[in-house]
């Protein structure tokens, strides 16, 4: 058993000298090859530092017969090969998903359709298509509209009792032969939608007392309506409301702020209906504010209401076509995908 063992051994170290020998060999060989090229100084190739990469990690004493290179080059070569093959491992691109051309058409389409949308109003229309859209996403695919001024934001602090609350102020519109109209807004808060509204030349107290009356008929009063100070709010006006069983709550004086719902959606009409139109009369104004408060009350996406309407339109997903659907004349649209 003993002589086995040996005759094992000798086996094993003649076939290590073999081995040892022929790598040596081919050490050599590389270092000729690399020497006939006839340069005065030595330049490696590519496939010379694999060779190199390779013999360190199956000969053991590499590092002995290394004339042409250092052993610290041959160890900064497996250094970057190791970066590279990791690199070419993660070849993926990383970050999110890109989104297809159909909604980078349909941003641009938005945006250049509809001048006063910001990137929050258009998120808000896509998510109704079925389209989740980060904002940042849109806003850089829309198309920027340079005279467009950004729309002012308002900071809301009024969040009791919104269910159970309403709000009312008047604003004035020029016509196109220079008289002055006053239009009467009544506001809820619950869905920030527009109740009613009117259009007079002259305000009275009996008229807007008349107004509360058809906004809230019988059993759809608030519990509380908020106002400002103006003389227009009479006697009749008060009376009327204490008979409705609503309490007012009137403004401080010169603090438009306090009643901050019903001024919003006063600049809202301003800025994306008023300001585009020339009213020529007061049935005109009343038409024209008849269907912006459609759409306002329909169509309309606002942040507070999740990017929904005041009217909750329901998201629509499929790969029907998208239509649109104008209001005012064009200056806005609905987007819907068609039956």
């Amino acid at each position: 058993m003993q002589l086995v063992v040996h005759l094992l051994t000798v086996i094993r170290a003649l076939a290590a000298d073999r081995t040892r020998l022929a790598m040596e060999n081919l050490l050599l060989r590389q270092h000729i090859n690399i020497l006939k090229r006839g340069a005065k100084r030595v330049r490696l190739a590519d496939s010379d530092r694999v060779f190199w990469v390779v013999i360190r990690c199956i000969f053991k004493e590499w590092k002995e017969h290394l004339v042409v290179v250092k052993p610290d080059t041959v160890i900064r070569w497996h250094r970057n090969g190791f970066r590279y093959y990791w690199k070419w491992k993660s070849r993926s691109k990383p970050g999110r998903r890109p989104i297809g051309m159909e909604v980078i058409h349909l941003i641009r389409r938005m945006s250049i359709e509809n001048v006063l949308w910001g990137a929050p109003h258009i998120r808000s229309e896509l998510a109704l298509l079925g389209h989740d859209v980060a904002e940042s996403t849109v806003a850089k695919y829309m198309v920027k509209h340079k005279d467009r001024t950004p729309s002012q934001t308002w900071r809301t602090f009024l969040a009791n009792h919104m269910a159970v609350s309403a709000a009312c102020d008047f604003f004035t519109v020029p016509t196109l032969t220079f008289k002055v109209l006053y239009v009467f807004v009544v506001l809820s808060h619950d869905r920030r939608r527009v109740v009613h509204f009117n259009v007079t030349k002259h305000p009275t107290a009996a008229w807007t007392a008349q107004q509360i009356t058809e906004a809230f008929p019988g059993g759809h009063e608030p519990r509380y309506l908020h106002r400002d100070r103006d003389a227009t709010y009479g006697d009749v006006f008060r009376k009327r409301l204490a008979a409705m069983s609503i309490r007012e709550v009137v403004n401080a004086k010169q603090s438009p702020w306090h009643n901050p719902f019903v001024e919003r959606t006063i600049g809202s009409i301003r800025r994306e209906c008023l300001d585009h139109v020339l009213p020529l009369g007061e049935s005109h104004l009343r038409r024209v504010l008849g269907r912006y408060a459609e759409y306002y009350n329909r169509a309309r996406c606002h942040l507070s209401l999740d990017g929904n309407a005041p009217e909750p339109r329901e998201v629509e997903s499929g790969p029907r076509r998208v239509r649109a659907i104008e209001h005012l004349g064009g200056l806005h649209h609905r987007y819907t995908r068609a039956a």
